[in-house]
């Protein structure tokens, strides 16, 4: 009887080596380290971990046993959850929508700030666990309520269900700042990645409401605030970084808006983009307005060649207002709260903070800009996941703090 749980063993431990092989083979003919990152060999055995979970997962949804998606959901969650004695941390749906409750245990003699914050992970994986201890965090460390929204993700929920979700809990929020201990004048909207995509959009958002309390500050971190230009030079110079390479930001995008992965190519090229929007909006998506230390020599022409109409009508949604942000009117980002952006180097959506903090420069919109020079996509979820925490992780945590205790 031993002999065939023996063979069993030793198959299953086969096929589990075989498929990392394949991942960090993969890694290597596919990922670039810049020589700037820190720490590279760990950050390629995270990329190796990423590749080996996606391989393991198409494998599961081939055989019919698990969607792909939920199998990376479910391993990306498999995370340690500290507990905090100095917070009340309080689970509550607004609706359908759950959300996480942080409550310093402190009395205070006067109403504490509130922040809102929206996790990253592109809708395919990011989720109140994973996300627990940065929030918790930030409540300790600001003296805040915090409330992490855990919108709908993939693959049961696409485009535009983030954002939908993401205001109407912050409507629900914000309807009852005084029922939880918040000062309606001093609430903040924090974002990570497509958390951050999500501030600029509930931001624009609540501008009508006028009833509401007004948002304090806006905060996002490496968020991805536009879908036209996708030759953007962060764009090329960094999209075979981890841990947000091109392919998985451009299956996670396929996939949120709905989208057939043989679109990809007119997307990232722009040919599906009308010439004439190309025209309307270059002033405020071309790299011109990327400052020139950012470029490096023998970028690609970052505007389309022919047009294709029927890449056009295959993804034309795009160009809304919760997908591209950045491309409303100057009248309604005159109107939105300061903010407080990071950047990191090495990131493919490195430039989309850098066109964000110059269209709200140019509206007199007040800016606080962080640029972390070793920081790759990310990197800041992970600051305290030891051994598995970078500087860089560190850096932003530390200044994200030092500027929400500073309003």
């Amino acid at each position: 009887m031993a002999v065939p749980w023996m063979l069993l063993l030793v198959s299953l431990s086969t096929f589990h080596l075989g498929i990392f092989i394949w991942a960090v083979i993969r890694h290597f003919l596919t990922v670039k380290i810049p020589s700037g990152l820190q720490q590279p060999f760990k950050l390629r055995f995270l990329h190796c971990m990423i590749l080996y979970m996606f391989a393991l997962g198409d494998i599961l949804e081939k055989l019919r046993i698990c969607s792909m998606l939920k199998f990376i959901q479910f391993m990306h969650d498999v995370t340690v959850v500290k507990k905090n004695h100095n917070l009340v941390v309080t689970n509550m749906k607004f609706g359908t929508i759950p959300v996480r409750l942080f409550q310093p245990k402190a009395v205070s003699s006067k109403l504490r700030r509130g922040i809102i914050f929206y996790h990253g992970g592109g809708t395919i994986c990011g989720s109140l666990d994973f996300y627990h201890n940065l929030c918790s965090f930030l409540a300790q460390e600001t003296d805040s309520v915090v409330l992490s929204v855990g919108y709908r993700k993939l693959p049961d929920h696409h485009h535009p269900s983030l954002s939908k979700d993401c205001l109407n809990a912050s409507i629900h929020f914000m309807k009852g700042l005084k029922t939880y201990g918040v000062d309606p004048s001093r609430v903040v909207v924090c974002g990570e990645s497509i958390g951050g995509g999500a501030v600029a959009v509930v931001i624009q958002a609540l501008l009508n409401f006028p009833s509401l309390p007004q948002i304090c500050a806006q905060v996002l971190i490496t968020p991805g605030i536009q879908a036209l230009n996708l030759l953007l030079p962060s764009h090329q110079q960094h999209q075979n970084v981890p841990l947000l390479t091109k392919d998985i930001l451009m299956m996670a995008f396929c996939k949120y808006l709905d989208i057939d992965l043989s679109w990809k190519d007119a997307i990232i090229n722009g040919t599906c983009i009308p010439p004439d929007i190309w025209k309307k909006y270059r002033k405020w998506i071309g790299s011109d307005n990327i400052p020139g230390r950012f470029k490096s020599k023998n970028l690609l022409p970052e505007f389309p060649g022919p047009f294709n109409e029927a890449a056009y009508l295959e993804t034309k949604h795009i160009l809304e207002a919760e997908m591209s942000p950045l491309l409303v009117d100057d009248k309604i980002i005159a109107q939105l709260p300061k903010a407080f952006l990071v950047s990191c180097e090495y990131d493919p959506l490195r430039d989309h903070t850098l066109l964000y903090k110059k269209r709200l420069e140019d509206q007199g919109v007040p800016v606080t800009w962080y640029h972390v020079e070793d920081g790759f996509h990310g990197c800041i979820v992970l600051f305290d996941k030891h051994p598995f925490s970078f500087p860089c992780s560190i850096k932003i945590v530390n200044a994200l703090v030092g500027y929400i205790n500073d309003l």
